[in-house]
């Protein structure tokens, strides 16, 4: 790490932070030790006016070395760790003269923090720059004096939507909250806007170090704050139920550094910090989210031997739930798009959605007007599938059905590229079945986009019996292109999302097929971390369309000569759907009531079709049952090849399906969990409840070598 320090003809000293080898400038022992060496020159200068601290790279500063974070097991190790850092951007805020932050990119975690020690912060308005404190979604708090600063800059309510949501903004909405104090059209008027104000500014001290500093809109004793302190906890529970204590954190932070002086908030800061960031659930995010998720982007399941390929043009075959998302986010990405039905009235429904997304993203300020109509002037939507012509890509998003999709297929083929890649969007059948209708099954690859596509991140991609490499990767390259992640996993009946997914919801309905109570099953399921209760989430999924994939699954089986899996969830579904016909909420109800003036609730009726067990279980033994369903499918699903990779794996499954993050991901439970115990629990559970439950030969051997995912 460089720092480069220039003394210009005004006594202005530029420090330009320059980390070598890399793209971005990070917070590790280089940097600390640049930034200490660049102070000591700065308070050695006899005829100094400021400082303007900027960077050579497109970025500003990221956070944290994550590698040094992630090895802190000891608190007081990482206590003086964090404590190091803090003092010498404490050094940099008390020099007395002007210290102007001239941010010229993007500045998140431990950046936003080194910006916010400077006593003036002008950005440039770089549409692709993002601003604010992620820690949070890493199991962890802004420690490098984030809290201890913003509050006071902006009042503890105004700065818990970054600290404790990880809220990010663009350049311009940092002057309206207030993070940043100028804006800047270039890296001129940057550079000149910097020392201008300190030109006009002799000395300079932080408001909180001048004496009778106040809090705006008052600390935590305040009535108005006071009032916001006592009810934001049980709101905050509300949505974590406890899982992930980062947001709490923050706010007692927050709210404890209110009443003291600003040298003993940030002690309270780093103590909330390190009490975090040594636990074992940020180091299980901070492995999924950082450590995985690159593995996944640097290309871990790409063929290494492929160069990048470019999707030029895109086709979609299909224009509603799915397809229009899918057009949609093509378009974003800056590719022309084709988006083709089998009617111009569905065609136009498609685009009107888009449109809607649109006008939505320019009411939250995330596009502009202008953004918005350039993306739908690069979608051309229409029922003529010759303009599908020259496409390099074509992704089918139509009905689950195989006779429609193999229609599409071969008209599609006829006209687009002669070496162009054809995608099936199909989260059940199996992709070299599909394949068989393709004219070159070579080029022929599933991807698996989830709903809703414009908000879901996660792309499963499928290799078929005969895909490529060179197919494989032009879909994982198209797949980051549009800003999203791609697993790969080979084929298979239900590939890995929905083979793993699916043991959550049929576990909820074999525990209320044991007369479990139905609140209990699906306040299990919250508890645990998921998203909505597995009863819940199957009335969404509607069981009708169970029933109809289970009926095709087991005609498939028995056609192969393969053994049919039953379970006490199929008398479920058959209850559901012949009985009650209660099929799910786009039915008018299934497990659930869908009152309109008010939230959904249990049915009334449900204990009538399934009367409650006297011996009730444990709200633990219902969670465990939910998590150990899951995560042995996955394990079976590595054993079985289908899915390769471990970051595949447990991203997939936060992604795919809400798998709780501070579990680390599915395979990552095991480790989390303990292997061996693992084990003895899933025996015990095969013991009392079935088969489905025990332990796959891989994990035996693992657990007997004592070896981890």
């Amino acid at each position: 790490m460089t720092i480069k320090y220039e003394k210009d003809k005004n006594n202005i000293v530029t420090l330009t932070m320059d980390m070598d080898g890399k793209s971005i400038n990070i917070i590790n022992e280089n940097f600390c030790n640049a930034l200490i060496k660049s102070i000591d020159q700065i308070e050695a200068e006899s005829n100094l006016n400021g400082v303007v601290l900027t960077s050579a790279k497109k970025t500003f500063l990221g956070g944290a070395d994550l590698q040094i974070l992630y090895e802190q097991f000891d608190p007081q190790s990482c206590f003086d760790v964090v404590e190091k850092i803090k003092q010498i951007f404490r050094r940099l805020e008390l020099i007395k003269k002007p210290v102007v932050a001239a941010v010229n990119g993007t500045a998140v975690g431990g950046g936003m923090e080194l910006a916010l020690c400077c006593h003036y912060r002008i950005v440039l308005n770089n549409p692709q720059a993002t601003f604010g404190f992620p820690e949070v979604n890493l199991g962890i708090l802004p420690g490098g004096g984030g809290i201890t600063r913003l509050t006071r800059m902006i009042g503890i309510e105004a700065s818990l939507p970054f600290l404790a949501q990880g809220k990010h903004i663009g350049a311009e909405d940092t002057i309206k909250y207030g993070l940043m104090n100028e804006l800047a059209s270039n890296q001129d008027d940057l550079m000149f806007k910097a020392t201008s104000w300190i030109q006009k500014t002799k000395e300079y001290q932080q408001p909180w170090d001048k004496p009778g500093f106040k809090f705006p809109n008052g600390n935590a004793h305040h009535p108005k704050t006071a009032k916001m302190l006592a009810i934001a906890p049980a709101i905050i529970r509300k949505k974590t139920r406890g899982n992930y204590p980062a947001p709490e954190a923050v706010l007692s932070a927050a709210a404890e550094g209110s009443l003291v002086n600003f040298d003993t908030a940030s002690k309270i800061e780093t103590r909330f910090f390190v009490n975090l960031a040594t636990g074992k659930k940020s180091k299980n995010m901070m492995n999924a989210f950082w450590f995985q998720m690159n593995k996944i982007k640097q290309g871990e399941s790409r063929p290494s031997m492929v160069l990048p390929i470019k999707t030029s043009k895109v086709g979609v075959l299909g224009a509603g739930l799915m397809g229009h998302g899918i057009a949609y986010t093509s378009a974003l990405a800056k590719m022309n798009v084709v988006m083709v039905d089998k009617t111009d009235n569905k065609v136009q429904e498609g685009f009107q959605r888009i449109a809607d997304i649109l006008i939505d993203g320019v009411k939250k300020r995330i596009l502009t007007k202008n953004n918005s109509k350039k993306i739908l002037d690069r979608i051309s939507a229409t029922s003529d599938y010759s303009l599908l012509q020259g496409c390099d890509l074509i992704i089918e998003a139509v009905f689950e059905d195989r006779h429609l999709k193999a229609q599409a297929t071969s008209q599609a083929e006829a006209v687009m590229a002669p070496d162009g890649v054809f995608a099936s969007n199909t989260s059940t059948i199996p992709i070299t079945s599909l394949a068989k209708q393709s004219s070159r099954p070579e080029n022929f690859i599933g991807m698996h986009f989830f709903s809703p596509v414009h908000k879901m991140k996660l792309v499963e991609i499928i290799k078929g019996e005969k895909t490529k490499p060179e197919t494989l990767a032009k879909a994982f390259d198209f797949v980051l292109k549009i800003k999203k992640i791609p697993i790969v996993v080979n084929d298979c009946r239900g590939f890995y999302t929905s083979r793993v997914f699916e043991k959550y919801t049929c576990e909820g309905m074999a525990l209320l097929s044991e007369g479990q109570s139905a609140l209990a099953i699906e306040k299990a399921g919250k508890d645990a971390g998921f998203p909505v209760g597995p009863l819940a989430v199957i009335d969404e999924i509607n069981l009708k369309l169970a029933a109809q994939i289970r009926s095709q699954t087991w005609e498939d089986l028995r056609r192969e000569g393969k053994k049919v899996n039953t379970g006490p969830w199929d008398a479920v579904i058959d209850i559901m759907t012949k009985k009650a016909k209660r099929t799910g909420r786009s039915d008018g109800g299934g497990f659930y009531e869908y009152p309109k003036d008010r939230a959904k609730q249990i049915w009334s009726d449900i204990e009538k079709y399934f009367p409650k067990a006297n011996n009730q279980h444990t709200q633990k033994e219902i969670i465990d049952r939910l998590y150990f369903s899951q995560v042995l499918e996955a394990v079976r699903c590595y054993e079985d090849g289908v899915v390769t990779s471990v970051a595949d794996a447990n991203i997939g499954s936060i992604f795919g399906w809400g798998f709780p993050a501070f579990k680390g991901g599915v395979l990552h439970f095991i480790n989390d969990y303990g292997i061996s115990q693992f084990v003895q629990k899933a025996n015990r559970l095969a013991n009392k409840y079935g088969e489905r439950f025990s332990p796959p030969q891989l994990l035996i051997e693992m657990a007997k070598s004592n070896k981890t995912f």
